[in-house]
């Protein structure tokens, strides 16, 4: 009778052991004695794009209110509403607008039609000023060429904010033209003024920059909600920032407009670059 208690206690005791030793098994393993997991790099905040040497900054993919939430009163501002909301993937914008000295990179590369080079230096003497008399054809073929494309629309806008809700110009809601170069009736290299919250130089001012989208006054009543692209066809591209050549103002949800063939001492442009 003894013998078989002392069988049974034994028992028991190699039972207790094997289920702490499988509990043991089941303990997940710490962090320390696991693989890390890999996960894609951080996008970088600034890039150099290859082929034609731009700076560019990263603008965050975010949703913003997109038109004139001012309600301002002047004609020019009515196409500018009703305001919206517009949500926007991540992309790679041009840090300044493209200069004399890029554009000249790309003509013989391509073959592309040369400018009046005359008027150019009449206005952008330098080759770090913003290359002008250009249409929007001609901005397509040197984004093309690139590997890049004009921003649209809602992507210039957002991008011409610089984080800022709500404001009227990039900087705030204050008209202030020391700010800026616009009125000014003179070009300046690109780069002059301070950059707004995303880094960028002249959003506002210098020259009307280049859009993707082809305008209608009244798009923003049905303008689809996730990166919307425009119009599928029209009469007028649509432009954006205000110039130095023209008494404008740098409300940055001001639209302008122009025919795509049209070339301007106050014409000039900047790209972006999808992100895959």
């Amino acid at each position: 009778m003894r013998k078989l208690s002392w069988i049974l206690l034994a028992l028991l005791i190699w039972t207790g052991c094997d289920d702490e030793i499988i509990k043991e098994e089941k303990k997940p393993k710490t962090v320390s004695e696991t693989e890390s997991i890999e996960t894609e790099p951080p996008l970088p905040d600034k890039i150099t794009w290859d082929k034609d040497g731009s700076k560019m900054v990263l603008i965050p993919a975010g949703r913003f209110k997109m038109g004139d939430s001012k309600n301002e009163p002047e004609p020019r501002m009515r196409d500018a509403r009703p305001v919206h909301q517009v949500e926007l993937d991540a992309f790679y914008m041009d840090i300044y607008e493209v200069s004399v000295g890029r554009y000249k990179k790309f003509l013989p590369e391509t073959g592309h039609r040369q400018p009046d080079w005359n008027a150019v230096n009449e206005y952008s003497p330098t080759d770090e000023h913003p290359i002008v008399f250009v249409s929007w054809n001609d901005t397509v073929a040197y984004a093309n060429w690139a590997g890049k494309r004009l921003p649209t629309e809602a992507e210039w806008e957002y991008a011409a904010r610089g984080g800022l809700v709500g404001k009227r110009c990039s900087w705030g809601d204050k008209i202030a033209p020391d700010d800026t170069n616009w009125g000014n009736n003179y070009c300046q290299p690109v780069g002059r003024f301070e950059a707004n919250g995303y880094g960028l130089y002249d959003m506002i001012g210098n020259v009307f920059e280049w859009c993707l989208d082809w305008y209608d006054e009244d798009y923003y009543k049905h303008s689809p909600t996730r990166n919307p692209t425009g119009p599928n066809s029209g009469k007028y591209r649509v432009l954006r920032g205000g110039s130095c050549y023209v008494v404008h103002d740098p409300r940055v949800a001001l639209r302008s407009i122009s025919s795509p063939n049209i070339r301007n001492n106050h014409y000039g442009f900047r790209c972006v670059a999808d992100i895959e």
